[in-house]
């Protein structure tokens, strides 16, 4: 693996456990249940895939690439929505929030070299 690859697979690591962190910090209250279920699976989506894009061929890099690029697209979304409800540790969330559209720019940037 690559410097690059490397630290992009920490990076999404790190995304995905500091995701869990906040989601402790939410409410209780069974209507943020939504936002536990659909954020842990799209943030950890991102790295899981990202992982098996390393290992075959270029279509199914791409395949996958673009299955982190909607991931991080839905991560962000439930951030957004979480930001803006002011709910659970407001620090944290804006800090993922801002993660969370970086993520979603390499991705797209990455799935833009198929098209060069």
């Amino acid at each position: 693996m690559k410097k690059y690859e490397k630290d992009l697979y920490e990076r999404l690591i790190k995304f995905a456990i500091n995701t869990f962190k906040f989601l402790k910090s939410l409410p209780k209250d069974k209507e943020y249940d939504v936002f536990r279920y659909q954020l842990s699976k799209a943030a950890t989506s991102i790295g899981a895939n990202y992982t098996e894009s390393q290992a075959g061929s270029t279509k199914e890099f791409y395949s996958r690439i673009n299955i982190c690029l909607r991931e991080s697209r839905e991560a962000n979304f439930w951030y957004v929505v979480i930001d803006r409800l002011e709910i659970g540790d407001c620090k944290l969330c804006k800090e993922l929030l801002q993660e969370s559209k970086e993520i979603k720019l390499i991705f797209g940037s990455i799935a833009a070299k198929k098209n060069d």
